[in-house]
């Protein structure tokens, strides 16, 4: 086990503001943090279990902790992060090394993890979510979605004071759905293949929010379940291998941005900052054993997505035919998500226009990569 404790508050944040795309981390934080509003103050004193926290997502709802801490909490909320780095960044969280209330363990959450400190949340963030990465490593991916959940909810369930759990499934267990169910409800339930090249991540997460479903019904555990729809923003893996990360990667080495597709598949993509304060909100205030989308209803095609950045960039759109063979095998035409649930029930309403968003991602990309 690794305590990252060392240094103090103020001075960590002075230092802070030479750290490579730290301004925009911390400005999509602070955005996140608003957009809670009074539900963050449940937040304040609690300790936060997070797998993953060296991931994407993890560690977006890490830095909002560490934000309030600064801007609004007398009593502090402490961060417990998991992460064995298969696909987390360490520079993610060694960035908040200077913090006193961040706790980083390098391990396995899908193994046997002791965490000493009691915890009042719990939000399984680990994952591996490109798919690129997943069909390489399809046990592992498995795996933490299965195994790596059910010992974070025997984690969680053995804890007296536990107030919530937060399980990241994925809007991909919609597999590729019908049209006439675009936008896509939450009880939609799907079209998906068991046995493709995405099986093992998009069956693990259908299973993962069985286990959600069953705990909830056993034990009355208060366990909510997100769906994210296509996050992208800062702090995103540029190496990721899903078409925002490509896109940034061309742009920041003034390539050509490279389609291995037509472009005319659509997503409807989600800022960091906007997706982060939903997952919090569908923690905060959903209703235990439910599922809640999280997203932007702004449907685009890929290619309107390419001639964005490259407006932004000044770097061409080409196309080229990918070299594995199922590259688009079992991907998805269009994805939508019918945000009007997480609206209803959490107050969820994303901000962030799909331009801001992008010239924020190729701001941060640029000091950061290129």
């Amino acid at each position: 086990m690794t305590h990252v404790q060392a240094g103090d508050r103020e001075a960590a944040t002075g230092a802070d503001a030479h750290v490579p795309g730290e301004e925009v981390l911390r400005e999509d934080a602070a955005h996140a943090a608003a957009a809670l509003g009074e539900a963050a103050n449940a937040l304040e004193g609690c300790t936060v279990l997070i797998s993953g926290g060296a991931g994407f997502l993890g560690a977006a709802m890490a830095d909002v902790l560490l934000h309030l801490n600064r801007t609004r909490f007398t009593r502090p909320a402490r961060a417990v992060i998991v992460d064995n780095f298969v696909t987390g960044v360490p520079a993610r969280v060694q960035r908040m090394a200077d913090d006193p209330q961040v706790t980083v363990i390098n391990a396995d959450i899908s193994r046997d993890v002791e965490i000493a400190v009691p915890f009042q949340y719990a939000i399984h963030a680990a994952g591996i979510a490109s798919p690129i990465i997943y069909r390489a490593k399809p046990l592992q991916t498995a795996d933490v979605n299965v195994w790596g959940l059910r010992r974070m909810l025997e984690l969680a369930r053995a804890q007296a004071e536990l107030k919530g759990f937060l399980f990241f499934s994925t809007s991909e267990i919609y597999g590729d759905p019908d049209p006439a169910h675009i936008p896509t409800r939450e009880d939609y339930r799907g079209f998906v293949s068991c046995t493709g090249p995405r099986a093992c991540y998009d069956e693990s997460k259908r299973f993962g929010e069985t286990l959600a479903v069953v705990y909830h019904q056993e034990f009355g555990f208060p366990i909510r379940s997100v769906r994210p729809f296509n996050v992208y923003g800062a702090g995103q893996r540029i190496d990721d291998g899903r078409i925002i990360p490509d896109l940034m990667r061309a742009a920041t080495s003034n390539q050509e941005l490279v389609l291995h597709s037509d472009g005319r598949a659509t997503r409807s993509f989600c800022y960091i900052s906007d997706a982060t304060a939903g997952f919090y909100l569908a923690m905060l205030r959903g209703q235990p054993g439910e599922a809640y989308n999280i997203g932007n209803a702004h449907e685009v095609s890929i290619r309107q997505v390419a001639d964005l950045v490259s407006g932004l960039s000044g770097t061409p759109v080409t196309f080229q035919v990918s070299s594995d063979p199922h590259y688009l095998t079992d991907n998805p035409q269009r994805r939508c998500p019918d945000l009007s649930k997480s609206r209803d029930h959490l107050g969820y309403a994303p901000r962030m226009s799909l331009e801001d968003g992008m010239r924020r991602t190729l701001r941060w990309a640029r000091e950061t990569v290129g």
